[in-house]
């Protein structure tokens, strides 16, 4: 079947999309996608398990986990974990991206707005997003969410972007943001003080995989209907620890702003969205983001694969 909004927009930053909502979303001119109550029939806590929040325990942002050793936390020993304000639920329905930039944009020290990670990141609606939805799969079509979030902030299931868009929203704070895509690669970058923006599954649970279709042909690996993104903060040998702006909803009344989840199903449901993760670093330490970009193999290739 196909689920379709028929407004059809160029790319707009927030500013733009505020105008457009106020005088057409109050009209009907959208079909108002709501997230089912039956996303989450499996118990939201079979690969996720609550710890207390330590928002001052640890590692400040950029700071090297050599500097303050292991860190006692849970009941556990962690090998680095960051000190990341938590964010008590999100702007709107789906900012979650930008939800959980903020959290780490904070540890740095900067108050990034909705509005100024928006108009950095761009919402691109040329395509409003849809599903088709087959018995063999699921094509979401919509814009390049490469470059731009695609979709309503407060409205349409599908709306979301992938970490290399968000990239934009971190440099322009100043930021350097690098991929992130693998266990050792995060575990550097955490050991180094460099939270770590993901994209995911609320509460990790499983999902239907789909491809997103962008009105150039781009495509790209994404889940179906339960997208999530959060922070990592920290990890020991068994378990990785997630900062997550949702918190309490529909779907899990006492879902925690902090938790542990196992690197084994960290790293199943990282995969799901083609491993689409970012380190960021702060802007005095650019220099060694490049350094580390260019030793890493590629020798300096755009691992992003965009044109800017």
């Amino acid at each position: 079947m196909s689920y379709r909004d028929s407004l059809l927009n160029q790319s707009f930053t927030r500013r733009k999309f505020t105008a457009l909502t106020a005088a057409t979303l109050g009209s009907g001119a959208f079909l108002r996608a709501t997230q089912p109550t039956a996303a989450q029939s499996m118990d939201p806590f079979t690969f996720i398990r609550t710890m207390p929040e330590t928002e001052t325990l640890g590692q400040l942002a950029g700071q090297s986990a050599d500097e303050v050793g292991p860190i006692e936390a849970d009941g556990a020993v962690w090998d680095a974990l960051i000190q990341v304000p938590v964010k008590r639920g999100q702007w709107m329905q789906y900012t979650c991206e930008f939800d959980a930039a903020w959290s780490i944009m904070k540890a740095y020290g900067i108050e990034a707005s909705l509005d100024d990670q928006v108009d950095a990141v761009g919402i691109d609606n040329r395509v409003v997003p849809y599903w088709d939805e087959s018995s063999e799969e699921v094509i979401i079509y919509g814009g390049d969410i490469g470059q731009h979030f695609s979709g309503y902030l407060d409205s349409n299931l599908m709306s979301k972007s992938t970490s290399n868009a968000m990239r934009k929203a971190f440099e322009a704070f100043a930021l350097v943001a690098t991929p992130a895509q693998d266990r050792a690669t995060i575990e550097t970058a955490i050991l180094a003080g460099h939270p770590v923006f993901l994209k995911a599954t609320v509460d990790f649970l499983p999902w239907r995989q789909a491809r997103w279709i962008s009105p150039e042909g781009y495509e790209y690996p994404v889940v179906f209907s339960n997208d999530h993104a959060l922070t990592v903060i920290g990890f020991n040998q068994e378990d990785v620890v997630i900062r997550d702006p949702l918190g309490p909803s529909t779907t899990n009344e006492i879902r925690p702003y902090q938790y542990r989840v196992t690197w084994d199903r960290f790293i199943e449901v990282l995969g799901a969205q083609d491993d689409d993760g970012l380190a960021v670093w702060p802007p005095d330490e650019t220099a060694s983001a490049i350094a580390s970009i260019l030793s890493d193999g590629t020798g300096g290739a755009n691992t992003f694969g965009d044109e800017g």
